[in-house]
């Protein structure tokens, strides 16, 4: 990435109250709140189906809002169109026109904006410059690969210099290389010229790896918000704890510890990394199959009716078929309401002191 020769960006903060979309009896984004503060990059994270879209394309003023208020820069916007919201978005087919050259594809808002052509030559000099574009302008995007199309992609959106970009799920047209190379691109470029980005993914590699805070979404309404260290280490919620984390967070009911047989109304969740063989361990397992990953092992094993997974050191020599006894440490145990779901942070210390009393 070359240095940046933009002049920084102001990015807006964004603000969703209770912003919700219905289609008659299907609520797809129910009464979601979230505040984005300005120059910041934000994920909506979510598995299929659970409105990160539609959220988006709601702040985008593609979809109309049904309840609730969005404002941009302190100011409602609820009600205008898109192209009254000074921001930009890139789309995850990349939406480039076949018969236009790079350089026509990269400039065409600005044509369509009357910008002069002085002006416009400038700055595609700059982003041609700054996205390693220079040598391709003269090319139609049939004959590039995908990275290539999907920087073109990224020109277009910033050659704008508006203070919010949006994308919905960008990378997912790139094999695992190419994502990892744009994941580092367009982190750096949102830092460099300082826009406000929300990014749209279900990936959550994409979103611990890319973003300052993770909106989490799971049908319509909001999980959690938090940064990704937070979201890994402290989750809401079950869900929020499977979700983040590979392989996912082990979760057991209390019983399945016999020191917590009278503690029914609880889920206790460890990750899978943070168990370790130990012997007369607060944890006895059956251990089913094993997979060999390398520098670890991953073993899937069963206590009473639960299964759940657990990393061991490759040295480690288990078969399926053992009985393995796991221990973990104090710090590592996350308890859950098993009514609610809500996360118990006051129990944590108590029910660790008598697993490993």
């Amino acid at each position: 990435m070359k240095a940046n020769v933009f002049q920084e960006s102001s990015g807006k903060p964004i603000t969703l109250d209770a912003v919700s979309r219905v289609w008659g009896e299907t609520v797809a984004v129910d009464a979601v709140s979230i505040d984005i503060p300005a120059g910041s990059f934000t994920a909506l994270l979510g598995p299929s189906g659970c409105g990160k879209s539609t959220t988006l394309r709601m702040i985008a003023g593609l979809e109309n809002v049904s309840s609730g208020k969005i404002l941009i820069g302190g100011e409602d916007v609820t009600a205008r169109p898109s192209s009254k919201r000074d921001l930009s978005m890139v789309f995850q087919s990349y939406a480039l026109f076949p018969h236009l050259s790079v350089a026509e594809n990269i400039i065409f808002g600005l044509k369509v904006r009357r910008v002069g052509s002085a002006d416009r030559d400038e700055r595609l000099k700059k982003v041609a410059d700054l996205l390693g574009l220079s040598q391709l302008l003269d090319r139609k995007p049939g004959q590039l690969s995908g990275g290539q199309q999907q920087r073109v992609a990224l020109g277009r959106a910033i050659i704008g210099e508006k203070p919010i970009c949006l994308m919905d799920e960008p990378l997912s047209n790139l094999d695992a290389k190419l994502r990892h190379e744009m994941r580092v691109e367009i982190r750096a470029l949102q830092q460099q010229l300082g826009f406000t980005m929300v990014y749209v993914t279900h990936d959550q590699v994409e979103a611990i790896t890319m973003a300052d805070q993770v909106v989490l979404l799971n049908k319509g309404r909001l999980e959690q918000v938090a940064s990704p260290r937070d979201l890994y280490e402290k989750p809401a919620n079950p869900f929020a704890a499977r979700f983040i984390g590979t392989p996912p967070m082990n979760l057991f009911p209390a019983n399945a510890f016999k020191k917590l047989s009278t503690a029914p109304d609880f889920q206790l969740g460890v990750r899978p990394e943070a168990m370790h063989a130990q012997e007369g361990g607060p944890l006895r397992a059956e251990i089913r199959t094993v997979e060999y990953l390398g520098a670890d092992i991953l073993a899937d094993c069963a206590v009473a009716e639960t299964s759940f997974q657990v990393r061991l050191p490759t040295g480690k020599s288990v078969t399926p078929g053992d009985r393995i006894e796991l221990g973990f440490a104090p710090d590592a145990l996350h308890v859950f309401d098993a009514d609610t779901g809500g996360r118990r942070d006051d129990l944590v210390s108590e029910f660790g002191a008598l697993l490993h009393s």
